[in-house]
């Protein structure tokens, strides 16, 4: 279970901002503080894929960063996390965390959870996916992330788009380390 109920959410400018906005809503119904990061290609995303307007989804984070402010409180070490999630990623960010690279908020809160040994889960939201891609996914997980490419089940034969969405979101959170009873798991063939 989580040790101090705050998250760290970064979305990327990758499709899949629909898996962030339901995400940042249980965690918000689950009273689980959240830290969210925005980048540029994000917010263009957002305005895309999405007729939620920025304000919209920063509303439903308990505090918001400029992906610019490297000063913010996420970007230290000492600053309590449970760790991070950043749904979706982009492999930009995937490569930017793997090869050490912290020039925005959203890689040097990656890199700071990394090395203060907390989770970070990357939810790589790209498609097909190039050597490039791959090696930089072993990199990330030899340092500790969890890759977890948003990819659908359909063992609770979902009826629509948020069923779907809210399995991911929720298979994420229990690998996270959060059990909420709104998930449903696989039980075996019946």
């Amino acid at each position: 279970m989580l040790k101090h109920n705050r998250i760290i959410i970064g979305i990327s400018g990758a499709t899949g901002i629909e898996y962030a906005v339901r995400m940042l809503k249980v965690l918000k119904a689950q009273n689980i503080e959240t830290h969210l990061i925005v980048s540029k290609p994000g917010e263009l995303t957002r305005a895309y894929e999405t007729q939620y307007s920025s304000q919209e989804i920063k509303a439903l984070a308990s505090t918001c960063y400029s992906n610019a402010d490297i000063s913010a409180p996420i970007a230290s070490g000492s600053y309590p996390t449970d760790g991070m999630i950043i749904i979706p990623s982009s492999v930009k960010i995937l490569a930017e965390i793997a090869n050490g690279i912290g020039e925005s908020l959203i890689t040097r809160a990656a890199d700071v959870v990394l090395k203060e040994r907390r989770k970070l889960i990357l939810c790589v939201r790209e498609t097909p996916l190039n050597l490039i891609h791959i090696e930089n996914m072993k990199k990330a997980t030899l340092a500790g992330a969890i890759i977890m490419p948003p990819t659908p089940a359909f063992y609770h034969r979902p009826q629509s788009l948020s069923d779907i969405i809210d399995d991911f979101v929720y298979r994420t959170l229990d690998v996270f380390g959060l059990q909420l009873s709104e998930q449903k798991q696989w039980t075996g063939k019946e």
